[in-house]
């Protein structure tokens, strides 16, 4: 089983060829089909080889393509105070950018 982990928008993933996962939004234009590269690789297992970085593996990159970027679903935050008729309802969604590794 051939993996790597990466780290991008502040958060590692575990990804092998042909995973589509959601990672924080990206930068830049981008059309569908269009490579992202990830060279922040902290760790490789090909063939039952296993390479760990210091933090990263120099020179190793992991390539996806774009699928699209969107936003998740709304999360909604309450702050209340009882008795102090104190009441606060905010709403987010945080973006995010699809893609599928290769």
């Amino acid at each position: 089983m051939d993996f790597s982990v990466i780290k991008t928008g502040g958060k590692q993933y575990v990804v092998k060829a042909g995973d589509t996962l959601k990672v924080e939004k990206l930068d830049g234009e981008m059309t569908k089909g269009d490579k992202v590269t990830f060279d922040k690789v902290l760790l490789t297992s090909i063939g039952g080889k296993t390479t760990i970085g210091t933090p990263f593996i120099d020179g190793a990159t992991v390539t996806a393509d774009f699928v699209e970027q969107g936003r998740n679903k709304k999360i909604v935050v309450i702050k209340y105070k009882q008795k102090s008729r104190y009441f606060k309802k905010n709403g987010h969604k945080q973006p995010h950018t699809k893609v599928t590794i290769k």
